[in-house]
């Protein structure tokens, strides 16, 4: 501020089998006529997913029209702030301020997850958040946890062990229980890139339903050095919006080690996060930081709403007029992401377009969409992405909020990406 060992083959081969033939391993390929025939890439469920929490499925959020898009640890005090955030396309709030009107998050069709029940909760609070970086603030351990958070005072007494799993453990069973509420915490650069899978792993696969992870690749001064010494990432791939993918990569990641899966959430900034920070981030980037971590499965967004330095410093900046060129910038990209919510929330097909570029295809309703971006390592211009062998008949392929089509030959097609932060999304109807 986001296994089991089996000892006999005898045994695994016919579960294996049975599983095969009821169709429940992940990355079949599918079988359907007109389908691309290519494996899928796995994930938790989608929509299905929040049918085994009791209020976010009540909410409505196993509609596959609905995408969570949230905004972190905002303020509902008068109805002009809560129609501001809805113009903007946002649905959820991420923690909220104990003053909150949450009669009128309700009454708005808003949820909320938040730390504690607060006054006038009701059906609109879908979950708990457990914490804020206790990977980062209290470290990987099991010490003695002293109640406090970093900047706070001594947070482990003594310093070491590190006591994350302890906060952990205390903030969760200090929340309500059996409600149907899903549990929620966000961590940062701790299980990014500072601790080993099996320090990170107790903590994304210990306490919580959802998770995310802020790592602010565009504002954070001291961000590209430390990259390049924790996970050897050279100095002239950051910042990138392809580095926002990488994040959720290793959320995913570290989620698979238990053989269970919950959603990943992006996190991105929308301001200037610190007040040394390296400057603020702009509107081109922020969609590209998100387009990039839904090409590599995030399934929702969250935006850190505050700026603490620069000219426009705010804890509200979707509100503030002077941040009028990020919420122009925001509000269209959730509007998009808002129209695609029924893609989105499909089982994407494993294939590579290009070396070069980050992608992802999924299909709706007899359509085919690909989401593009330049890679890490990639540079912007134009790029060839090459269709699966039951897609390389279509004649051409509409590039979707641009107005424009590209003609499909040899199965291939050919766009220009002009920045690294650059987007496209395809639709192809075979």
């Amino acid at each position: 501020m986001a296994f089991r060992k089996v000892r006999r083959w005898a045994f695994v081969l016919p579960v294996i089998v049975v599983l095969f033939c009821a169709g429940w391993l992940v990355t079949r390929p599918d079988p359907k006529p007109g389908h691309p025939g290519l494996s899928r890439i796995p994930w938790e469920g989608g929509p299905a997913y929040y049918a085994g929490f009791g209020a976010p499925a009540k909410a409505g959020w196993t509609d596959p029209a609905f995408f969570p898009i949230g905004v972190w640890f905002e303020s509902v005090v008068e109805e002009h702030d809560v129609r501001l955030d809805k113009e903007a396309g946002l649905n959820t709030y991420v923690e909220l301020t104990a003053n909150s009107r949450m009669d009128l998050v309700r009454s708005s069709g808003m949820y909320a997850i938040t730390s504690k029940p607060l006054p006038g909760a009701g059906a609109e609070t879908v979950g708990w958040m457990i914490a804020d970086e206790p990977d980062m603030f209290a470290g990987p351990g099991d010490g003695v946890w002293s109640g406090k958070y970093g900047g706070e005072g001594q947070v482990c007494l003594p310093d070491k062990p590190p006591c994350g799993y302890t906060a952990m453990r205390t903030l969760k069973d200090r929340l309500p229980k059996g409600d149907g509420r899903l549990h929620y915490a966000n961590y940062g650069k701790g299980i990014a890139m500072w601790e080993s899978d099996q320090e990170a792993t107790r903590f994304v696969n210990g306490y919580t339903d959802v998770m995310s992870t802020d790592v602010y690749w565009y504002t954070d001064t001291g961000i590209c050095p430390e990259a390049e010494n924790f996970i050897k990432l050279p100095r002239d791939r950051c910042p990138r919006a392809a580095n926002y993918g990488r994040v959720v990569d290793r959320g995913r990641q570290l989620d698979a080690l238990d053989g269970r899966r919950q959603p990943v959430y992006a996190f991105v900034e929308l301001g200037w996060p610190g007040s040394n920070g390296r400057r603020a981030i702009t509107p081109d980037e922020i969609a590209g930081a998100v387009m990039s971590s839904l090409i590599h499965e995030a399934r929702g967004v969250i935006y850190f709403n505050h700026s603490f330095g620069g000219p426009c410093a705010s804890q509200h900046v979707l509100r503030e007029p002077c941040a009028k060129e990020t919420r122009a910038a925001v509000t269209e990209l959730n509007r998009r992401i808002t129209g695609l919510a029924p893609v989105l929330n499909t089982q994407s097909y494993a294939h590579s377009f290009s070396p070069r570029l980050d992608t992802m295809l999924k299909e709706k309703d007899g359509s085919f969409y690909v989401f593009a971006m330049t890679k890490e390592d990639a540079a912007p211009g134009e790029h060839t992405l090459r269709l699966p062998g039951t897609l390389a008949g279509a004649r051409n392929v509409e590039v979707m909020f641009e107005n424009r089509s590209l003609p499909v030959r040899g199965g291939s097609f050919t766009d220009a990406f002009a920045r690294a932060d650059s987007y496209h999304v395809y639709r192809i109807m075979p």
